[in-house]
């Protein structure tokens, strides 16, 4: 089937369902990026270090798993759609007080805080949107949904350049990352309650600690999904979190160059993301992925070491492109391999203890650019990113070959 096929196929109800999911990931993702366009001049009003603000990145990814933790479980007793509205508002507010932060510390705080929310949503929205699609079209849509978080990417870079343009400074980005608060408003309209979930909730009437019950009984799946969510993390986080800054640092690219291949970046990441989803529904999960991230290391000189701009967004679009051609086939791996009883908990709980394992990413680089550093002086990160990438390649590759598959598992 074609790409419009696959989407004429599905009815009125699973067509809003998907968007609902697709624009809170890509939202959340939004509010997450902009922090990564302004590390420097946050740093610069704060008096802090570089490594000092990328320690904001870290804090939220530290704290995702405690939001998936706590939004999965709501998902799994009272349905998908009240948790994933409630988590959407309370990212939107959060966002929206940062902009106010009225030093480092509060920074930090209002930044974890960030964490559990952003932690939250995307294995509600995912679970929602799995469940509420037939299984032959799951790898596509898969792909469609996490580009979210490359869309959000794309339209933080958007905002970075309006907000400099009319120089408005770093806290007008948080301002405007109060927007995905709206979507609320089309939740509670358009979008109905998961029969998959209702279905499950019947059968658990009466039962208790279904959650760690679930946990112990499926202790080596949980442990597997962990570390091989711990390797995709560092992968996309080594790739892209402090790409702008090695762009504004090493390369002295301005604000419109950094725009330029963010957008390039990510409009790869979304066109790659979307083609590996449909990928995988005719190669299999596994053999998909191990695909994208060996293509991935073969681009790493292109990507990090191009003498010209052009160069770099070639890199840059082919890296992204194979990153998220491998992110793309996530959601609906995670959500077939799941246990049927917490699906609102398992994804979203596995995907964000892979991100603690990898939550000091950013910052990690940034210590070790500062210590290679370049025959000219200043931090090599361009060493670093190309290190990290070759190594978090390696790690997907492996983990994914080795692991269980559970392709167009029927959701009852």
């Amino acid at each position: 089937m074609t790409a419009l096929a696959i989407v004429r196929s599905l009815s009125s109800s699973q067509q809003k369902t998907f968007v609902a999911s697709f624009l809170g990931w890509t939202l959340d993702a939004f509010d997450y990026f902009l922090v990564t366009f302004v590390v420097v001049k946050i740093a610069g009003e704060f008096g802090r270090a570089i490594p000092d603000v990328a320690f904001a990145i870290t804090i939220t990814l530290m704290m995702r798993p405690l939001g998936a933790l706590i939004f999965g479980w709501f998902a799994d007793r009272y349905g998908r759609r009240v948790p994933l509205m409630v988590d959407i508002a309370i990212y939107s507010l959060l966002e929206l007080l940062t902009a106010f932060a009225p030093n480092y510390w509060a920074f930090i705080g209002l930044r974890a805080l960030y964490g559990i929310a952003m932690g939250g949503e995307w294995g509600v929205g995912a679970a929602l949107a799995m469940e509420a699609l037939p299984p032959q079209a799951r790898g596509f849509f898969s792909g469609v949904l996490q580009q979210g978080y490359a869309s959000g990417y794309l339209i933080a870079a958007v905002a970075y350049f309006f907000v400099n343009y009319y120089h408005l400074g770093w806290r007008a980005m948080f301002i405007v990352g109060a927007v995905p608060a709206l979507l609320i408003l089309y939740i509670r309209s358009q979008v109905a309650e998961s029969d998959a979930w209702k279905k499950n909730a019947a059968a658990r009437t009466g039962q208790t600690g279904g959650l760690w019950r679930s946990i112990t009984a499926n202790a080596p799946l949980f442990g597997y999904a962990i570390l091989l969510m711990a390797a995709f993390n560092f992968m996309s986080h080594g790739t892209q979190d402090l790409y702008p800054t090695f762009l504004q640092k090493q390369r002295a690219f301005t604000v419109g160059q950094v725009t330029a291949l963010t957008i390039v970046m990510n409009v790869g990441a979304i066109i790659g993301g979307t083609i590996f989803g449909s990928i995988s529904q005719r190669l299999g999960r596994r053999r998909a992925i191990v695909t994208a991230v060996v293509l991935g290391a073969c681009v790493v000189p292109l990507w990090a070491f191009a003498s010209s701009a052009a160069l770099l967004g070639l890199g840059g679009f082919c890296m992204q492109f194979m990153v998220q051609g491998a992110w793309g086939i996530v959601p609906a791996h995670l959500n077939e391999l799941s246990p049927a009883d917490v699906r609102g908990t398992f994804p979203g709980f596995t995907y964000q203890m892979g991100n603690l394992i990898s939550a000091g990413a950013a910052q990690m680089q940034a210590l070790l650019a500062a210590k290679f550093s370049l025959p000219g002086g200043g931090a090599d990160y361009a060493r670093v990113l190309a290190i990290v990438a070759l190594a978090t390649f390696a790690a997907v590759g492996i983990l994914a070959a080795v692991g269980p598959e559970a392709k167009e598992r029927e959701f009852l």
